[in-house]
């Protein structure tokens, strides 16, 4: 995403916050969004979920915006009754969520919503930004990736303090020994059958140093996840088997930040690792992690015909 300001000009505030939105998310320019004049939202709406639907994506009504889980974009109608800078007799603005939970990262017409819950809002309507090509890209091998474990953390219990560990178990199926995930106790910990991408997490120290640097202080700890790398772009980890140390790993998805993190730490944490937050990987096999273990790709074994 790209940080993108309420733009001047004819329509309502709610039109050009919506607009400003959808910039922000495609990293379309202003300019070149349709303009929605001084016609109702519902006919800026429809400008824009044509425009969107030529370029092979498309705006998603959403029916329960209050619950809703997803850990992509949507943009949400919220009702500020007691905001200033709300439009409009039922003053509402528009917002851009993201995460599991989801949380507000754009708020171009009221930018105290930045960080807020979803759940917390009064949304009146909500639409998420969907490509309409379910087509899958094959996983490719790609090239060698190596990298070392810098630190390592769990939590015994969700919500409780990360502590920094010097090495620890990996448990096939569940994760690191003395973690929250590990024990089924995690704040997003599966009920009932196990699913996949709850097992372990890494992160990149790299990111953190960068963040750091043009954005606010953010310690490992913080993001609540495992293992933090370095020399290794965890983002390709996803789709690839891997291991630390002795254990064999797969890289599932990106561990994407959420609203969660913000109620734990403060607000700041949500924007700034969107699509860098790490990944989430199962563990295959069991075996010792410690700080300086060697992460390496591994071709995935061949199932026989």
């Amino acid at each position: 995403m790209i940080d993108t300001a309420l733009p001047d000009g004819p329509g309502s505030p709610l039109a050009r916050g919506l607009a400003a939105c959808l910039s922000s998310v495609t990293e379309v320019p202003l300019p070149e969004l349709p303009a929605s004049g001084d016609a109702p939202i519902s006919h800026a709406l429809g400008a824009y979920k044509s425009w969107l639907a030529g370029h092979g994506s498309g705006l998603v009504p959403i029916a329960d915006p209050r619950s809703f889980q997803w850990a992509g974009w949507w943009i949400a109608i919220v009702d500020r009754n007691d905001s200033p800078l709300a439009d409009g007799p039922e003053r509402q603005v528009a917002v851009l969520a993201f995460g599991t939970p989801p949380g507000v990262v754009l708020s171009p017409q009221d930018p105290a919503l930045l960080g807020r819950a979803t759940a917390d809002l009064e949304i009146s309507s909500a639409y998420a930004v969907a490509s309409l090509d379910p087509v899958l890209p094959a996983t490719q091998e790609g090239r060698e990736l190596r990298g070392v474990v810098e630190l390592l953390a769990v939590a015994p219990r969700a919500g409780a303090p990360m502590q920094l560990v010097p090495r620890a178990r990996a448990l096939p199926g569940r994760g690191l020994e003395g973690d929250r995930y590990a024990d089924g106790s995690g704040t997003f910990s599966p009920r009932g059958t196990r699913k996949p991408g709850y097992e372990l997490t890494l992160i990149a120290a790299e990111v953190l140093e960068d963040l750091t640097t043009r954005d606010a202080a953010i310690d490992f700890g913080s993001t609540r996840r495992n293992v933090l790398t370095r020399g290794i772009d965890v983002n390709a980890l996803v789709g690839r088997d891997f291991t630390i140390g002795d254990v064999h790993c797969r890289g599932l998805r990106l561990a994407e930040p959420c609203a969660h993190l913000e109620r734990l730490h403060g607000p700041g944490l949500l924007r700034p690792l969107i699509h860098r937050g790490g990944l989430r990987a199962d563990v295959l096999t069991d075996g010792g992690i410690a700080e300086g273990s060697v992460i390496l790709t591994r071709p995935r074994p061949r199932t026989s015909p």
